[in-house]
């Protein structure tokens, strides 16, 4: 079914439906997630849902791209240009402490990330899973070159190195704290993102090189 008929489902509905089918593909995995059980818990009929949704797939993509434009609705990301004044590490933690505040607030956050990372779609990466990862990937890349051309960030490794090191730290902190979403005080989860920045500064700031 076209994205469009799932959009024009009422707000409220749609947002039961997103989730209640990521609580679902969180807890059960995507292989074995049920949209019976998804269907059973949104309280409607089957008819209606296959109107919308005709296969797994269709639906979990329609939920990761629905909960990341709810993030992105949230959260301005800066165009890397942005970075470009003397202040970088300034704007690097200013947009830290935005996404740390937003994801106190907002369910979408803790929602996506708790099917971000599914262990049972690591080999078939689903379209928008992979969509996100490659723009967030090249959004970061754009801004450490902008770092880099203005002194801010070091460049005494291979910028192919330096971008995958930089995407691991930041990828592997948020599947961390993904994988205990259910259990973490939301306050803590978002005093890991404002250390995320400190952390990844002590990697790229040249003005914190320790002297040998």
């Amino acid at each position: 079914m076209p994205a469009g008929d799932f959009e024009r489902m009422p707000p409220e509905r749609r947002r039961r439906l997103v989730r209640t089918a990521a609580a679902e593909f969180a807890a059960a995995g995507y292989a074995h997630a049920s949209l019976n059980r998804i269907i059973r818990e949104c309280r409607l009929s089957k008819s209606s849902f296959y109107h919308v949704i005709s296969s797994k797939t269709e639906l979990f993509d329609l939920v990761v791209r629905d909960l990341v434009a709810s993030v992105l609705e949230d959260v301005r990301i800066p165009a890397p240009e942005e970075f470009s004044n003397a202040d970088f590490w300034s704007h690097v933690d200013r947009l830290m402490d935005t996404l740390a505040d937003a994801s106190a607030r907002n369910e979408a956050f803790a929602a996506l990330g708790g099917i971000f990372y599914l262990s049972d779609t690591a080999g078939q990466m689903p379209d928008a899973v992979s969509e996100a990862l490659a723009t967030i990937g090249t959004w970061l890349q754009q801004v450490l070159l902008t770092g880099r051309s203005r002194g801010a960030v070091r460049d005494d490794l291979p910028f192919e190195l330096q971008s995958r090191l930089v995407f691991a730290v930041l990828r592997t902190l948020d599947q961390w704290v993904a994988g205990r979403a259910s259990t973490m005080p939301v306050a803590e989860s978002a005093c890991y993102i404002r250390a995320a920045a400190g952390t990844i500064r002590r990697m790229l700031d040249p003005a914190l090189d320790t002297p040998a």
